[in-house]
C-alpha cells in the first residue's frame, strides 16, 4: 500500500515536471519567435516530448499560456478567510496571500504569460471567457465560505474583483513589470471600496 502510494506520488511529480517543462519551453519560444509563429511541434520538440504527449497536458496551444493552478489556490484561500470579513475583504486578502506565494516563486513566468495574453490578439480575445470562469469560481468560493448558495450579489462582487485584478495585471504589463503588482492590485481594490463608502 505504501509503495503504491509512493509510486503514485512520484508519478504525479513527474507529470508536474513535464507539464512545467512544456510551459517553460513554450513561453521561451513565444518570446523568441512570436506566439503565432510557434507551433505545437516546436514546443514539444523543445521540451523533449512527443506531439501526442503535449496534447495530454494541454488541449490547445492557447492553453499553454492560459492554464495555471492559481484560481483553485485563490478559491481555497477565500474559503479559509474569517467569516467576519465582508466578501470583498475576503477576496482582497486571499488574492494578496496568493500573489505573495506565486510572485515569490514564479514572478517571471506570471509576467511573461500576462504579457503574452495582453499583447496577443488571439489570446486577448479569449480573455473574456477566462475572466468569467474565474469570477464564477470565486463566487462559488465566497458562497461556500458563507454556507449559502451563490446569488447575484456574490457574482457581482466576484466579477468586480476579477475585473480589478485583470486591470491591475494589464497595468503591470503596460509598465513593463516595473511596478509592484501587489501595490497595483491594492490600488485597484481600493477603487472598488473607497474609504468613505458605507460599511457592508
Amino acid at each position: 500500500m505504501t509503495n503504491q502510494a509512493g509510486r503514485g506520488g512520484l508519478r504525479e511529480q513527474r507529470k508536474a515536471r513535464t507539464r512545467r517543462a512544456i510551459q517553460e519551453h513554450a513561453l521561451r519560444l513565444f518570446l523568441d519567435q512570436g506566439y503565432e509563429q510557434t507551433t505545437v511541434e516546436q514546443i514539444a520538440a523543445a521540451a523533449g516530448v512527443s506531439h501526442m504527449t503535449f496534447f495530454r497536458y494541454f488541449p490547445t496551444k492557447e492553453a499553454v499560456v492560459e492554464d495555471d493552478d492559481y484560481d483553485p489556490l485563490i478559491a481555497d484561500l477565500i474559503r479559509a478567510r474569517p467569516t467576519g470579513e465582508s466578501p470583498l475583504e475576503a477576496l482582497r486578502a486571499a488574492l494578496r496571500t496568493g500573489l505573495d506565494a506565486v510572485l515569490d516563486t514564479d514572478r517571471d513566468a506570471v509576467y511573461t504569460r500576462t504579457r503574452l495574453i495582453v499583447t496577443t490578439p488571439a489570446l486577448r480575445a479569449r480573455q473574456w471567457h477566462n475572466t468569467a470562469a474565474t469570477g464564477d469560481l470565486l463566487a462559488a468560493a465566497l458562497a461556500d465560505r458563507a454556507g449559502r448558495p451563490v446569488d447575484l450579489r456574490l457574482r457581482v462582487i466576484a466579477a468586480a474583483a476579477t475585473a480589478a485584478l485583470t486591470t491591475a495585471l494589464t497595468s503591470w504589463v503596460e509598465g513593463e513589470g516595473s511596478d509592484d503588482l501587489r501595490s497595483l492590485v491594492d490600488e485597484a481594490f481600493a477603487a472598488l471600496a473607497p474609504e468613505d463608502a458605507p460599511e457592508d
